[in-house]
């Protein structure tokens, strides 16, 4: 996808981490742009006035498949330029997934940068819970094998609509 079109996102779609049974998610490195206090929304595409449009969404569970309600879930990315916002808010926010675990944010495909794949960062914690600090991957980017970061487990299930891309992932913690 070094072009920018979603068509080479979608080359190949791996399916996301899924309960009963299943590992947590993986634990990944914070890195040195997460800034504390985020603003709590659903959408960053005010944030920016170009770039693919992409809707982010999943639930946060349980290995066995139960909801984890009203789990924390703050998220931080750089734009089509590929520049984290150092200043401000751009690109950031917190939530708060529903009663049923379920989380969804309106966003746009993240640029690859120097030495990195194209990734979005998120810190997950459930109600009186650790702290996950983790990254979701998009399937079929040609970095992906280079970026030493990477784990396919953290592989978002990705689908372009007429509205832009559409990328899923559940969130699995152990609690």
């Amino acid at each position: 996808m070094e072009n920018g079109s979603p068509e080479s996102v979608l080359e190949t779609l791996t399916p996301t981490v899924r309960c009963n049974g299943t590992p947590p998610t993986p634990a990944l490195r914070e890195g040195p742009y997460y800034k504390p206090d985020t603003p709590l929304r659903t959408s960053f595409r005010g944030d920016v006035d170009a770039g693919v449009p992409m809707l982010l969404h999943g639930a946060v569970r349980t290995p066995g498949g139960e909801p984890i309600g009203g789990t924390l879930l703050d998220f931080w990315q750089v734009g089509e330029a590929g520049v984290y916002d150092g200043d401000g808010f751009r690109l950031r926010g917190h939530q708060f997934a529903d009663a049923e675990g379920q989380w969804r944010l309106e966003t746009v495909l993240p640029a690859m940068y120097p030495g990195r794949t194209r990734h979005v960062h998120v810190k997950v914690q459930p109600p009186g819970g650790a702290v996950l600090t983790t990254m979701l991957y998009f399937p079929g980017e040609r970095r992906n094998h280079l970026d030493k970061y990477f784990r396919p487990e953290c592989l978002m299930d990705v689908v372009e609509t007429p509205e832009g891309l559409n990328a899923a992932f559940t969130f699995i913690l152990n609690v």
